[in-house]
């Protein structure tokens, strides 16, 4: 089988690409920025997803389509995202409806339900999105139904929870580093909501096995293995073993902190992070869990403490730029490295 993947480049296109070779699938990456991680075994095209002929060209021959290739909230920029996310996967279904192409899974995010009403969120539950990384997913959601309807592509959305795994940093970087140096750790209120994480390896596993099921589908992934977020940064600070401790700080300030910095460019958290990260938030996973025979292997606190087994071990190259994807570099850390050290 002949598989695209687009931003095979990033974080978790590598980790999909290694799962797809184990398979033996033909690969083929499009993205920005090539990688040579992989050496031969896989077909390396470098391109832009808002250049029409150039997407074009990648999905030709392929018989599965995995996209992934998004413009992340970090960026701050929301005409950059509208341009990459919704134009992009425009440009990309287009070529698949004119291919002969068996089946593509689009990469969505837990971001199209914003601050969800009600939890858990199951895979019919309406997108409210509250910024505009979401509300480009839920159009490129839109997009995706429409050439399901009218042009009879085979489309199956995988919305996953917050991404962990070794070498998934991004803001995860600045947590891993407070960590590392002894300092204590914020929390928003209590720390006493539910939050749920799903690492990479599982969730290449779903998207590998979507891709196998023929006809049109929903899957909300995330792990099954979950507690408050306080109880998740207490299992990292007691592995890591350098004295942090989890601090609360009050609810409705330290929001009101978060987004005034994020918006003055003192802060590198976008604004879907100063929304998300206090409250709680998790999905029904029976769906994917029923339809694929799919089970996720890692817990919270097991994804977490390899994340930052990982970071330990790779830290000079992460602090020398080894890598360009934003969810594999290290961030600047701007007031909040400040902030910390007050707690």
């Amino acid at each position: 089988m002949k598989v695209l993947v687009t931003g095979g480049s990033g974080f978790f296109g590598h980790v999909l690409i290694e799962k797809l070779l184990a398979r033996g699938y033909e690969v083929r990456n499009f993205d920005l920025v090539t990688s040579d991680e992989h050496g031969n075994r896989v077909e390396q095209l470098q391109g832009d997803i808002r250049d029409y002929d150039a997407v074009k060209a990648a999905v030709a021959g392929m018989d599965v389509v995995h996209h992934n290739v998004a413009q992340q909230p970090i960026s701050k920029d929301p005409s950059l995202m509208r341009d990459v996310n919704l134009g992009g996967t425009k440009n990309l279904l287009d070529a698949c409806a004119a291919s002969d192409i068996r089946k593509v899974i689009y990469t969505s995010s837990t971001a199209i339900f914003g601050v969800p009403k009600t939890v858990p969120i199951r895979t019919e539950t309406e997108a409210t999105p509250a910024e505009p990384y979401g509300r480009t997913k839920v159009a490129c959601e839109d997009l995706c139904r429409k050439f399901i309807d009218d042009r009879s592509l085979d489309i199956t959305l995988v919305r996953p929870r917050t991404i962990l795994g070794h070498g998934r940093l991004g803001i995860f970087q600045m947590l891993f580093e407070w960590i590392r140096e002894g300092h204590n750790i914020p929390v928003l209120g209590s720390g006493d909501n539910r939050f749920q994480f799903i690492h990479a390896d599982d969730l290449a596993g779903a998207c590998i096995l979507a891709a196998d099921r023929t006809g049109p589908a929903v899957y909300n992934v995330g792990t099954d293995r979950f507690g408050t977020m306080r109880e998740t940064l207490e299992a990292l600070c007691r592995h890591a073993g350098t004295h942090s401790k989890v601090r609360s700080v009050p609810m409705a300030p330290g929001v009101f902190f978060s987004k005034l910095m994020s918006m003055a460019g003192m802060s590198p958290l976008g604004a879907y992070h100063n929304l998300a990260y206090g409250k709680t938030n998790y999905f029904d996973i029976s769906t994917v869990v029923q339809d694929l025979g799919w089970k996720p292997r890692y817990s919270n606190e097991e994804m977490l403490i390899e994340s930052y087994d990982w970071y330990l071990d790779n830290r000079d190259d992460v602090l020398t730029g080894k890598w360009s994807a934003p969810h594999r570099s290290a961030v600047k850390q701007g007031i909040l490295g400040l902030a910390v050290r007050l707690l």
